[in-house]
């Protein structure tokens, strides 16, 4: 089973709970993923960090629809940081990423109605191998031996993103008695996993107030 190529793909597939078979961390996902669209566009050259806001510096096509949304967004606007772009369009790259995630058949997408009257969709995954393969690579990232700065940057990406968006790859024990190490791969994969997890601490703090 191919795994789908980019990072925000990849993290929506994680965010599947095989056992409840059910799309979880439904009110942060979003972010998740816009925060994981920037940072496949840093890793592959076409953002930059510049004294803490996005800079293009590629205004190309990467072949890839939601990528080239977001970059296409981005060049479009005035020097913002990255959580201004963790935040803005965050539903529609969701929908843009399930959409693309069906369409290349690792998902499916039911459309429904809550109490017969609100649009909803039912998520169901149609091959738990790609999601098994992206959880093992996440746990040798964040368990193996190698030292942070020699795994792949993708990799490394794909936990620190999953830790700071709280997804349940990382239970909240893990996420503690792990920290040095998720701490690494955060410094290994860019500037969009330490923007995410102020957006999703700041997100809880108004839920719960």
């Amino acid at each position: 089973m191919e795994l789908p190529e980019s990072l925000p793909a990849r993290l929506y597939l994680l965010a599947y709970d095989k056992r409840r078979q059910r799309l979880t961390a439904r009110t942060q996902l979003g972010y998740v993923l816009r925060a994981a669209a920037l940072a496949d566009l840093e890793l592959r050259g076409d953002l930059a960090d510049e004294d803490g806001k996005v800079r293009v510096v590629a205004d190309r096509r990467v072949e890839d629809p939601v990528l080239d949304a977001v970059l296409q967004e981005i060049a479009g606007s005035r020097p913002r940081t990255w959580g201004h772009w963790v935040r803005a369009g965050q539903r529609a790259t969701k929908r843009a990423v399930r959409d693309q995630l069906d369409a290349g058949r690792w998902i499916r997408v039911e459309p429904r109605r809550v109490l017969g009257l609100f649009p909803a969709a039912t998520v169901t995954l149609r091959d738990p191998r790609a999601l098994s393969r992206l959880t093992l690579t996440a746990a040798r990232t964040l368990h193996g031996g190698r030292p942070a700065e020699r795994l792949d940057r993708r990799d490394a990406a794909l936990v620190a993103l999953a830790a700071a968006g709280e997804l349940p790859l990382l239970s909240r024990r893990q996420r503690r008695e792990q920290r040095r190490r998720i701490t690494r791969l955060t410094e290994r994969s860019g500037s969009a996993a330490p923007a995410l997890h102020k957006v999703v601490q700041l997100v809880k703090g108004s839920a719960a107030g």
